[in-house]
């Protein structure tokens, strides 16, 4: 099993002004950052060229997703759903997303995001992506942060170090996977 980090990439699910997924996104990207086996990078659909109705995925970010080994989404939750942006950048891109784990963190009111994250399972279903169990979900999520962007609640810290754990193993066995027999689907 090859001792290279892996290559996470992170997406901020939102792309509304005023919105909340930055501060949700930074402080997740500050916990796995903290690791030694996961290169982190952000994508934030708010800063894409590609929005719906306009062009397909910009080569550069089907790129960066073809390169990385695993994800995380991180969402709220719009209407019992997941934002349409974050729809788009799923749906632009297809192969980079085979045989790869993709974990979730999601927020909202009462639910926490978690029936976005429902969702979500089904759409990489579709994708031959493998998600995660463990997932990081935040119920009225502002009033669960301080001033600084950091969880009030240290179970917090917790949640994100397993769903780095999960996400960790898996992204190691696909990687070794798909370069020892590459993935068709």
């Amino acid at each position: 099993m090859s001792k290279e980090p892996l290559d996470l990439v992170l997406i901020t699910g939102s792309a509304r002004r005023g919105r909340f997924c930055p501060t949700v996104t930074g402080w997740f990207a500050g916990r796995a950052r903290l690791r030694t086996d996961m290169r982190v990078e952000v994508v934030d659909p708010a800063e894409s060229p590609s929005r719906p109705g306009g062009e397909a995925a910009e080569p550069t970010l089907s790129a960066r997703l073809a390169a990385a080994d695993a994800f995380v989404v991180v969402t709220p939750e719009y209407n019992h759903s997941f934002p349409a942006p974050l729809k788009h950048l799923i749906d632009s891109h297809h192969r980079e997303w085979h045989a790869k784990p993709v974990g979730f963190v999601s927020y909202g009111g009462i639910s926490g995001g978690l029936r976005a994250v429902e969702q979500l399972r089904l759409v990489f279903a579709e994708l031959h992506a493998v998600t995660i169990r463990d997932t990081v979900s935040f119920h009225n999520a502002r009033e669960r942060f301080d001033a600084e962007g950091d969880p009030k609640d240290p179970a917090s810290n917790v949640a994100a170090t397993t769903l780095l754990d999960r996400l960790s193993w898996w992204g190691r066995v696909l990687r070794d996977a798909r370069t020892e027999h590459p993935y068709v689907a």
